[in-house]
């Protein structure tokens, strides 16, 4: 997959694009949702035999266009969707820079330049995509928009237990804890990246040894507390459990949450590697002990309970 990434007005020469056929959306998490949008386009470019594109943008919209925004968190940060949409098979990735100077575009500007102008000759989207100044553009003026130079499909709402899917819904349910809803609605198990960087090394002096995971900035993480996760290391996979927290019993004052994975059966050194994390299951809330034999028989009953979940 080729991802090239844009401003406005950007200098793609149109005769050296390919026709193609794309899906448009923000597509936070890549969900079920879009999915089905992101399927409909690579379908759609099959059929056609042209080439089938995503174009989203970066970043979140709300980061421009609200003052209370300074920073948002993502489902799926830009690495994580780049690797989600070469795995769903689509030809190229078109990363737009949302910015003042875009948010100001009236609709039929963005649209020719963002869509006539690279060349794209069917364009999907959800029911509910909108673009151009102050979200005038929608699906229902895209077609006068087209200038008969492209069509159009839009895809219906799709929906889990008679509710929409939504990157909304996806963002309460990890605020929550309940990654394995998350999951459902996400159609895999939700991620996060890291490098593993010196922690107290206090885990290898109570028989639990742990991975601290640096993650980016960027990565919306679930609420606080113990989960059941797998670990991605070197094309293995390794069951585990993670606690996300302040470390109470040892720590009274750490701003930011940190990641300390304890991976089963396993004691290479890891100081320095990338490892990818899976949430599965959430245990249970952080606790502050008053001692570390406390902490012990608790984590002790947590990887009994875990090892148990993924048995079964």
């Amino acid at each position: 997959m080729q991802t090239i990434k844009l401003t406005y007005p950007h200098t793609l020469p149109s005769d050296e694009l390919p026709e193609t056929v794309a899906a448009i959306g923000f597509f936070d998490g890549v969900h079920k949702g879009h999915q089905q949008v992101i399927q409909a386009a690579i379908a759609e470019a099959k059929a056609r035999q042209m080439q089938s594109a995503v174009i989203t943008f970066h970043p979140h919209p709300s980061v421009v266009l609200r003052k209370d925004v300074q920073h948002v968190k993502y489902i799926t940060p830009l690495q994580e969707k780049q690797e989600i949409l070469q795995r769903l098979g689509v030809d190229r990735l078109y990363v737009i820079t949302f910015d003042k100077t875009l948010s100001s575009l009236e609709p039929q500007t963005f649209i020719d330049e963002f869509i006539i102008a690279m060349n794209i000759k069917h364009l999907v989207s959800g029911f509910d995509f909108s673009y151009g100044y102050k979200g005038r553009g929608n699906v229902h003026t895209i077609q006068n928009h087209s200038r008969g130079l492209f069509t159009f499909t839009a895809i219906d709402e799709v929906k889990m237990d008679n509710e929409k899917i939504s990157s909304t819904r996806i963002r309460e349910l990890l605020k929550n804890g309940q990654v394995d809803k998350a999951n459902t609605l996400l159609g895999r198990p939700l991620t996060v990246r890291g490098i593993v960087k010196e922690g107290d090394k206090r885990g290898r002096t109570i028989g639990y040894p742990t991975a601290n995971l640096d993650v980016s900035t960027d990565a919306l993480l679930p609420r606080v507390g113990v989960y059941a996760v797998k670990v991605l290391y070197k094309n293995e996979v390794y069951k585990a459990m993670a606690s996300l927290g302040y470390n109470p019993t040892f720590t009274a004052d750490r701003k930011e949450p940190i990641i300390e994975v304890n991976i089963f059966d396993f004691n290479n050194d890891l100081y320095g590697e990338s490892l990818i994390l899976e949430w599965h299951k959430f245990i249970r809330d952080e606790e502050k002990f008053n001692s570390a034999d406390e902490l012990v028989k608790k984590i002790e009953d947590d990887e009994c309970r875990i090892r148990d979940f993924f048995h079964h």
